[in-house]
């Protein structure tokens, strides 16, 4: 029998993650061979996995990497909130996301099934991949990406930018911080869901007939609440955070002075736990 030394469990350890204890057994079971060690282990992690696999996961993080007008968002739920606020689950999941940079656009799901595994056995609670984007600007355009809290929330905010593309990169970011803060469903009315539309203006008809008003004028009522649903869900028609006095799309536009050219935005993208 091979003798396993505590620097054969200190390298396993290193190369799989998996706990001391689990590797200085795969070690003994294996007779010090590190690749067979290796397999052992995961073979024993997706036995975790798959007898953990019926537990809720509603809990979990976002992580989001950047590298100037790349960036990616990587969203993982797990059961608690004591582990998704763990530093071994956040470094995780920020491994993830700088993964997702590096390659692009991908099959997530797939891509990380294996590091899922691995994760499961080690932290010991389900966990499952919920939805990632990664991003690559074209030519003339800049990204700003922003994480709230220990990744509760994760915005993209993409802008077409003439002029210092540097501080361009900066009014996105601002933009990113402000749908952090507020509900946005669309960056403007025309990219609006017509059936969250429809649903919101049966409620509003419903809420309204209990006044005993004419329907003539309750679809009056109705039409002018509509319009200010539309403009509390959609960005660039917001009251901007940072300047309540003036809507996103003025801020931008004010922002072009600065910036030394034009600013437009082009794409959003927002998740949550």
């Amino acid at each position: 029998m091979a003798d396993i030394t505590a620097a054969m469990v200190k390298d396993l350890r290193e190369m799989t993650g998996a706990a001391m204890m689990d590797c200085k057994k795969a070690l003994v079971e294996n007779n010090g061979d590190m690749e067979a060690s290796k397999e052992f282990l995961r073979k024993k992690g997706q036995a975790m996995a798959d007898k953990k696999s019926s537990r809720e996961t509603k809990e979990g993080a976002i992580a989001l990497a950047q590298n100037g007008d790349k960036a990616a968002l990587i969203k993982i739920a797990c059961e608690t909130d004591f582990v998704a606020i763990n530093d071994d689950f956040q470094a995780f999941i920020q491994g993830l996301a700088d993964g997702a940079l590096s390659k692009g656009v991908g099959n997530f799901a797939e891509d990380f099934r294996g590091e899922l595994v691995g994760a499961i056995a080690k932290m010991g609670e389900n966990m499952s991949f919920v939805e990632g984007v990664s991003w690559e600007a074209k030519a003339g355009h800049v990204i700003g990406g922003y994480l709230h809290g220990k990744g509760k929330i994760g915005v993209l905010v993409e802008l077409q930018a003439g002029g210092d593309l540097n501080k361009a990169r900066e009014v996105a970011k601002d933009l990113a911080m402000h749908a952090a803060a507020c509900k946005v469903e669309a960056l403007e009315e025309s990219e609006l869901d017509p059936a969250v539309l429809e649903h919101e203006k049966a409620f509003l008809i419903d809420q309204a007939k209990d006044s005993g008003k004419p329907m003539e004028i309750i679809e009056k009522m109705v039409l002018g609440r509509l319009q200010k649903f539309k403009k509390e869900i959609c960005l660039l028609d917001q009251n901007f955070v940072k300047e309540p006095d003036k809507t996103v799309r003025a801020y931008l536009k004010d922002q072009e002075k600065s910036v030394g050219g034009p600013l437009k935005a082009t794409r959003f993208y927002k998740t949550s736990f």
